[in-house]
C-alpha cells in the first residue's frame, strides 16, 4: 500500500516551519481519580511528536478519550492527565488547548495538545464542514492512530481528504508494513491462530483467512464449535451449535485447497469453570456430558507448536484456552513459546493476545505487536480500513 510517510517528509525538510496536525491514539485507562493506570499509548505517540519537533514544525496533537457526548464537555473527558504525562515524557510543557476548531496558536518548535476531539460536534459522523475546518488548521496532516483506523471520523478521514498533505505517522506506517508482510505478501506456510469465545464474532475473519492461509488453528469456544462440526462430543462446553454448518464450510474450503483446520485430538476438561477446578486431560472423543473443555491437551499443543515452528508467517489473535487460570494455561503457553521460537514473521493483535504475550514475556520474540483491537480484526476480515484508504488515495494524487 502506497502512502506518504511523515518520516520521509521530515527527512526531505518538508516539515520545517509547517503546521503539523497529528491524530494520535491517547485513549488510556484511568482510575476514579483520573490518574492514568497504563500509559503505553502515550509513550508510543512520542516518536512521531519528537520527529515533528526535530523537523522544526509547529505541532498540534489530538486524540479521543473515552466516550464523550459531542458538544457537551465534562471534566472526566479531558486530556489534562495525558498532557501532564506527555510533558514528562517530552521534557517540556505541553499546553492543553480547548475550543480549538476555529484556530490554534502554535509556533515552529512548539507542541500543543488539543482537547478531546470527540467533543467536537460532527466528529464521529465525519461532518464535512468540521473536516474542512480541521484541514485549514494545518499544512501537513499525520495519522498515527491505528487503533481508530477502522473508523471514518473527522480527525481520521475527513481531515485527510482536505488537508494540503495527508501522511502516515511512524506507528501507522509500521502497522501497514506489518500487515502487508503478513497478509498481502506472506512467506509460506502462512498459519493463523484465531481463538475466542464465539464463532459468530470471528466468522467473517475465519472465512476470509480460510481462502488464504495454509493452516487455521482455532481455539477457545471457537474450537468447541469446530469439534462439534467434526462430530466430537463437547459436554457442556461453550459452543454455538447453530454455526456448525459454517464451521464445516470453513473446514471444507480449507481442505479443497490442500490446507487444514487441525482439530484438537486431546483436551483439558473440568467439571466447573473455576481457577481451582481439578483439570483432567482427555482424548477429544472421550469428553463426558458434564465436562467443560477449558484448554487444548498436551498432544494437540505439541502438534500445533511443531506446525508453528515450521511456519513462514504467523498471524495470532486470541488465546487457545482459559489462560487466566494456571491449570488451563498450558495450551496458550505452548502456542506462545512456539511463536517466540519460530523463525516465522509473526504479527499478533487483540487484548487477550497481548495479555498472553505479556504473561509469558515474549514481547521481544513477536515480529510485530499490533496496537489496534477492532482495526486489527477488520484487517483480518479482509476489509480495507478507511484511514488506510484515504491516505492511499491522497498519495496517488
Amino acid at each position: 500500500m502506497n502512502v506518504i510517510r511523515f518520516s520521509d517528509l521530515c527527512a526531505q525538510g518538508k516539515a520545517a516551519g509547517q503546521r503539523v496536525f497529528i491524530r494520535a491514539d491517547l485513549n488510556v485507562p484511568q482510575d476514579d481519580a483520573g490518574n492514568i493506570t497504563e500509559d503505553t499509548r502515550v509513550r508510543a505517540s512520542v516518536p512521531c511528536i519528537r520527529m515533528a519537533l526535530d523537523a522544526g514544525a509547529a505541532v498540534m496533537v489530538t486524540s479521543h478519550l473515552g466516550r464523550p457526548t459531542e458538544g457537551a464537555f465534562k471534566p472526566e473527558d479531558s486530556l489534562a492527565p495525558v498532557a501532564r504525562r506527555l510533558s514528562e515524557l517530552l521534557g517540556r510543557e505541553v499546553p492543553l488547548v480547548a475550543d480549538w476548531v476555529d484556530g490554534v496558536q502554535v509556533q515552529p518548535g512548539q507542541v500543543v495538545l488539543l482537547e478531546n476531539c470527540r467533543i467536537n460536534k460532527g466528529e464521529k459522523k465525519n461532518d464535512e464542514t468540521l473536516a474542512k475546518k480541521l484541514a485549514a488548521l494545518c499544512d501537513i496532516y499525520v495519522n498515527d492512530a491505528f487503533g481508530t483506523a477502522h473508523r471514518a471520523e473527522a480527525t481520521t478521514y475527513g481531515i485527510a481528504q482536505f488537508a494540503k498533505v495527508a501522511s502516515a505517522g511512524p506507528l501507522l506506517a509500521a502497522e501497514i508494513d506489518a500487515i502487508t508482510k503478513a497478509l498481502a505478501q506472506p512467506k509460506r506456510p502462512l498459519i493463523a491462530i484465531v481463538a475466542g469465545s464465539k464463532v459468530s464474532t470471528k466468522l467473517t475473519i475465519l472465512k476470509s483467512l480460510s481462502e488464504n492461509v495454509d493452516g487455521l488453528i482455532v481455539g477457545g469456544g471457537i474450537a468447541n464449535t469446530f469439534l462439534l462440526a467434526a462430530g466430537l462430543p463437547i459436554g457442556k462446553s461453550l459452543a454455538e451449535a447453530d454455526l456448525v454448518g459454517e464451521a464445516k464450510a470453513v473446514i471444507e474450503a480449507m481442505k479443497a485447497r490442500g490446507a487444514e483446520v487441525p482439530i484438537p485430538e486431546d483436551v483439558v476438561v473440568a467439571k466447573a469453570f473455576a481457577a481451582d477446578a481439578p483439570a483432567t486431560v482427555k482424548a477429544a472423543a472421550d469428553v463426558e456430558a458434564d465436562d467443560l473443555i477449558l484448554d487444548i491437551g498436551p498432544k494437540t499443543a505439541a502438534r500445533l507448536a511443531a506446525q508453528l515452528k515450521a511456519a513462514g508467517t504467523i498471524v495470532w489473535n486470541g488465546p487457545v484456552g482459559v489462560f487466566e487460570f494456571d491449570a488451563f494455561a498450558k495450551g496458550t503457553e505452548a502456542i506462545a513459546r512456539a511463536v517466540a521460537e519460530s523463525s516465522a514473521f509473526s504479527i499478533a493483535g487483540g487484548g487477550d493476545t497481548l495479555a498472553a504475550i505479556a504473561k509469558y514475556g515474549i514481547e521481544k520474540d513477536v515480529g510485530y505487536i499490533s496496537t489496534g483491537g477492532g482495526a486489527f480484526l477488520e484487517v483480518l476480515e479482509g476489509k480495507t480500513l478507511p484511514a488506510f484508504e484515504i491516505l492511499a488515495q491522497r498519495a496517488a494524487g
